[in-house]
């Protein structure tokens, strides 16, 4: 079977993520796709495993194994975090409805450990670009500004909407340049001291329901197992 034809056949759940699911999106703004896949149980009988994750076939399109989507989720990736959280979700069926419905056991405190490391690896490539450039990379600042924004109010509420609200006009004018460094500098460094006040106060447990999660997926394999089984 080919990588291609694990997206087309078996795909549980697909959403758009980027710009759009963040409401940030402009006029030359992609249509960024996720997605994840449940490979069938008889592939992982074999030596050669099935992909963790796919590149395309559509532009602009990536989707990940059900377990390996899992397994990053539980390590409070944000990227895989942020996905199960689209506002824009393009298809699901009834594994990623039930996906979807195990948000809250991927949540911990320890969002904020990689949230913010996410961070700091975007802002010191930001000082470095500043220093070699002369300039901030504007987009990337936005985007910065809006995951600070986002880690601080989840440790807050325990809650991770995606879509900027009504801070889209500010963000778009920091990618646009209309704001100046030094006080986007300092809006980030306000966030930045907020997310760590709110981790210390958050109602998110310490650790994500790792056996909720773990039973979700030997249940859904054992299903495709069964289903494969001969009659």
């Amino acid at each position: 079977m080919q990588p291609e034809d694990l997206v087309r056949d078996h795909t549980v759940y697909a959403c758009v993520m980027g710009s759009r699911a963040f409401g940030l999106a402009t006029d030359d703004s992609d249509t960024d796709r996720r997605g994840v896949f449940l490979a069938p149980t008889p592939l992982f009988w074999r030596f050669e495993k099935p992909p963790t994750h796919v590149d395309g076939p559509r532009p602009e399109q990536f989707s990940w194994e059900l377990e390996r989507f899992c397994a990053l989720a539980l390590r409070a990736n944000p990227n895989i975090l942020e996905c199960l959280h689209s506002p824009l979700v393009e298809y699901a069926d009834d594994t990623g409805r039930e996906l979807l419905a195990l948000r809250e056991a991927f949540l911990s405190r320890q969002v904020y450990g990689t949230f913010t490391g996410y961070a700091l690896g975007q802002r010191q490539r930001l000082d470095a670009g500043l220093r070699t450039l002369g300039a901030p990379r504007w987009k990337h600042a936005m985007h910065l500004l809006r995951l600070l924004t986002g880690v601080r109010d989840l440790l807050r509420t325990g809650r991770l909407p995606l879509d900027v609200g009504d801070e889209r006009d500010r963000l778009l004018a920091v990618r646009r340049g209309e704001v100046p460094w030094p006080a986007v500098e300092s809006w980030m460094t306000r966030l930045a001291a907020q997310a760590e006040e709110a981790f210390h106060r958050s109602p998110l447990p310490e650790e994500p329901d790792r056996r909720r999660v773990e039973d979700f997926l030997h249940r859904v394999r054992h299903a495709s197992a069964c289903r494969a089984a001969p009659v």
